[in-house]
């Protein structure tokens, strides 16, 4: 259950979020950063 609702949230950010892959990590705002440590959290956890 937990993996699939991952993996359906990782295919949602998927089309909705900013692609931040092109950028510098310390280049990026809070904001940016933010999106960036949600998208690895759910990535992550969509894996396992």
């Amino acid at each position: 259950m937990k993996k699939s609702f991952f993996q359906l949230l990782n295919a949602v950010n998927k089309k909705m979020l900013p692609k931040l892959s092109n950028k510098d990590p310390n280049s990026l705002s809070k904001i940016e950063k933010g999106i960036l440590a949600y998208r690895y959290f759910v990535l992550v956890n969509s894996l396992d």
